[in-house]
């Protein structure tokens, strides 16, 4: 398990870092649920975010379960529960 919680906030930070929103998808609202093809990340996305939370934070995720989250909360459940 993660020594430092990584909230929903923190993840949305990082998204922005990564790949940058598009402008139709507000990330403040609540996106727990919103897949992330709609929220307009793809898998090149989801493996950049998942360097930037290794680097960040120290905590290693694996690609394949970095990728295969389709949500913002599957994301955040492979990062704390890793």
């Amino acid at each position: 398990m993660a020594s430092q919680t990584i909230t929903i906030d923190d993840l949305k930070r990082i998204l922005r870092d990564a790949a940058g929103a598009d402008e139709g998808v507000d990330l403040d609202g609540d996106i727990l649920d919103a897949e992330f093809a709609e929220l307009g990340y793809d898998s090149l996305a989801l493996l950049e975010t998942a360097s930037r939370i290794t680097r960040e934070y120290g905590i290693k995720l694996d690609d394949d379960a970095a990728v295969g989250a389709t949500t913002p909360r599957e994301l955040l459940k492979v990062i704390n529960d890793d």
